[in-house]
């Protein structure tokens, strides 16, 4: 049991809520650490970071002048670096740069194009075979599932040369393969089509 507090604790303690902290918005962090299966915390932190100061950069590019040649020049810069990161669709309308937030750098985490890729079936599994060492990008293995993959580097995941999961791919794709001529075969043999 705990005792009870003494007058000028609780004084002290009258104005602070332990339970609901005005200054986290821990809610919405705690559901996205759990929907993109992020173990550290640190990385969320430093998404929004990030987001926060793409949005800013964007902002002070607007205040500029339309006609000013640099304000062309440093808002195309933006958006080609945003469109080849993949965090927004288009390189075209800087208003795009104001969209950008932690759950569009959430969504270029190596475990989350595995699963759009169907090369996981979620991304707890994908995280685990990230750092277990299963996967590769480009030539370079990857063991960190915080990897961010740029556009130019989607098409290039793949599963490392020696990895269990790769032959065993490789094994089903020859089964199925296998069984498909057969089926074939059976349909040219007796015509039925």
């Amino acid at each position: 049991m705990v005792r009870k507090l003494r007058h000028h604790e609780q004084k002290l303690l009258k104005k602070v809520d332990f339970i609901s902290w005005s200054v986290d918005n821990n809610l919405h962090e705690v559901k996205m650490l759990k929907k993109f299966h992020i173990k550290r915390r640190e990385d969320y932190t430093k998404y929004n970071k990030l987001s926060r100061e793409v949005r800013d950069l964007a902002r002070k590019i607007k205040e500029i002048d339309p006609k000013h040649p640099f304000r062309t020049e440093s808002s195309a810069q933006l958006l080609e670096k945003l469109y080849v990161m993949g965090l927004i669709t288009t390189r075209w309308d800087l208003s795009l740069a104001d969209e950008v937030n932690a759950t569009s750098f959430c969504r270029r985490r190596l475990p989350v194009i595995m699963f759009k890729n169907k090369m996981a079936e979620s991304l707890k599994t994908a995280t685990k075979l990230i750092e277990q060492g299963h996967v590769r990008v480009g030539p370079e293995l990857i063991k960190d599932p915080a990897f961010l993959v740029s556009r130019s580097l989607e098409d290039f995941v793949t599963w490392v040369d020696n990895s269990a999961i790769r032959k065993h791919i490789l094994e089903y794709n020859n089964i199925v393969s296998i069984i498909h001529i057969c089926y074939n075969f059976y349909l040219f043999r007796y015509k039925i089509f």
